[in-house]
């Protein structure tokens, strides 16, 4: 298990070997910093903590600083600190660089990411409902109707979906293949669509279902 944190930069698309059309995602993948080493006899687990981009250190707590003081970034914190799960112990101490160079085109993973936001939306749009009719004796075209009974249970179940804000969730694309790595500008092609918008941050991980 391998994993990083990058950027996505938008859909493009490429020609392979044999000649056929590729619709790919790119992915800008700075070098991640190893921020900390969790090992299975004192946390239970391996994993290794990354740090992507960089804030300014009067932004960032006390104890975010400390944190990250043993890999020499005191004075430069990272903008996001997240945990990549591992099978087995890793090789990255803390102060280590994590790039792109540890994938090879081929390879099966797993991308995760926050939605585009869309805001509040109806059951039209949020849940694809029909809505009422448009003809005569209509007067709800976009509408959810009945949600509940007044006698028996006279109440309204759990999960009824109702109109309230969509988007802006977090969401896991797996068994996509890399297919191209430009190590020189440090990108990741992979084939497929990604979820959210241009520029959010996305996290790269080991297919676990390959």
């Amino acid at each position: 298990m391998k994993g990083i944190i990058g950027k996505k930069l938008g859909m493009t698309q490429i020609y392979n070997e044999a000649g056929e059309r590729v619709s790919v995602t790119v992915i800008a993948v700075e070098p991640n910093t190893v921020v900390g080493v969790r090992s299975m006899d004192r946390d239970g687990y391996h994993a290794l903590q990354l740090g992507y981009g960089q804030r300014k250190a009067k932004n960032v707590s006390k104890a975010v600083r400390g944190h990250v003081a043993a890999a020499g970034l005191a004075d430069t914190p990272p903008a996001l600190i997240r945990e990549i799960r591992l099978d087995a112990a890793p090789e990255q101490t803390v102060g280590d660089k994590v790039t792109v160079e540890q994938f090879a085109v081929g390879d099966f993973v797993d991308i995760s990411s926050r939605t585009r936001g869309r805001g509040f939306q109806g059951v039209v749009k949020r849940w694809r409902f029909g809505g009422g009719r448009a003809s005569h004796g209509g007067g709800w075209t976009r509408r959810p109707g009945s949600i509940g009974m007044c006698v028996s249970p006279g109440k309204i179940y759990k999960n009824r979906k109702m109109p309230g804000h969509m988007g802006d969730a977090q969401r896991t694309v797996q068994n996509l293949r890399v297919v191209g790595i430009r190590t020189d500008d440090s990108v990741l092609l992979v084939k497929g669509s990604v979820p959210g918008a241009p520029g959010g941050i996305v996290t790269v991980r080991s297919a676990c279902k390959k």
